[in-house]
């Protein structure tokens, strides 16, 4: 009888691989539609955009869009430089600090750390607000128009804290700390050699979603920057988005279609996504485990 299952099962793999990848190239096919119509309509013209809308290839193919966002190169250029140095020295202190905290949350020898935990997450429900917070940055710790505020002010989310403090005391044995202090090493060697290592699928997952909420981040450098060499690549879209915006709604007697304003959207979206797909196969692998680690026990 057993036999007879074994054998059902084998007839049925193929059959079932075959259904399975069939379902997953449907779902990433629909995946990818919304963004081939949003290449393609940021290569197309206004006019067209306007009277015929959105479609798979450009109908009249312009490249207004792209060249009203590069009319100054340089500025762009700038602004790509200092989203890439905030985003990877961000993610990178940002991975750092959060898991040594959750490193030390998760010891069983420190004292409150229960207490610790929950004064963390009493953050997450409750604030000080926007105007405690803007005077901190500005009026205490002086940090307006430096580097600092576009790396430190979005660094720390707690949950992400939360989430690789239980990782770590799933995936971290006891008896493997212990037996590495019973040989002499101390917290830091412990956790830059061991613990590091055995959380890279967690650091890989959340160093994802970091990354994207660093490059994603304009509001920052809008609340705490005024130099134009800090202005990051999302919040000068931004303010090309508003002047176009403002010229539209103050010059009345222009046509809509002589403003590249929806293809601007669309082109804006490709400019701001494009390094995003491109590094984000390089980490698949670990966010695939890191999501699916704990999923399966044993």
């Amino acid at each position: 009888m057993q036999s007879m299952r074994d054998n059902n099962k084998l007839n049925a793999s193929p059959v079932f691989t075959t259904i399975s990848y069939t379902l997953v190239g449907l779902i990433a096919l629909i995946c990818l539609i919304p963004f081939i119509v949003l290449v393609a309509g940021s290569f197309s013209s206004e006019t067209s955009v306007l009277r015929d809308g959105y479609w798979f290839w450009p109908r009249e193919l312009s490249l207004d869009a792209y060249q009203f966002i590069f009319r100054y190169p340089g500025d762009v250029l700038q602004a790509y430089k200092v989203s890439l140095i905030i985003t990877v020295v961000g993610t990178a202190v940002s991975l750092f600090i959060s898991s040594m905290t959750a490193y030390v949350l998760c010891r069983k020898e420190l004292k409150y750390r229960n207490g610790l935990t929950f004064f963390l997450f009493f953050t997450t429900l409750f604030s000080g607000g926007l105007a405690p917070f803007y005077i901190w940055i500005s009026k205490n710790l002086h940090m307006q128009n430096t580097y600092l505020v576009l790396i430190l002010a979005p660094m720390f989310n707690v949950m992400y804290i939360l989430i690789l403090r239980a990782f770590i005391q799933g995936s971290v044995p006891e008896p493997l700390i212990e037996s590495a202090k019973i040989d002499g090493a101390g917290d830091l060697r412990i956790f830059l050699q061991m613990v590091l290592p055995l959380t890279k699928p967690a650091l890989a997952s959340i160093g994802v979603f970091t990354a994207l909420a660093y490059w994603n981040d304009w509001w920052t450098a809008m609340m705490f920057t005024s130099k134009e060499s800090l202005v990051p690549l999302q919040y000068l879209l931004y303010k090309m988005l508003s002047s176009i915006n403002l010229t539209g709604a103050m010059a009345q007697h222009i046509q809509a279609a002589d403003q590249p304003k929806e293809t601007f959207k669309l082109a804006m979206t490709v400019i701001a996504t494009g390094p995003v797909v491109l590094v984000f196969p390089f980490v698949q692998r670990y966010f695939v485990s890191g999501i699916t680690i704990g999923a399966v026990k044993g």
